[in-house]
């Protein structure tokens, strides 16, 4: 459930969901790939005890997009 959640209403999973979604990849794996992203996320804001900015981890996707 976080995982379908987060595809939607998170900017960062969207991207994501986006990216794996044009490489063809199929819909369960991509709601597994969503919450382990989701996982990774969670566990920076918690190790570094700032609250979460999308800005952050959104930079240098325009980049990634173009390969």
């Amino acid at each position: 459930m976080p995982g379908l959640v987060a595809k939607r209403h998170n900017p960062v999973i969207i991207a994501l969901a986006k990216r794996l979604e044009s490489k063809g990849l199929a819909p369960k794996a991509i709601v597994g790939a969503s919450m382990r992203k989701l996982m990774h996320l969670i566990y920076g804001v918690i190790k570094s005890g700032r609250p979460f900015q999308a800005e952050i981890p959104l930079r240098g996707l325009e980049i990634q997009e173009g390969i």
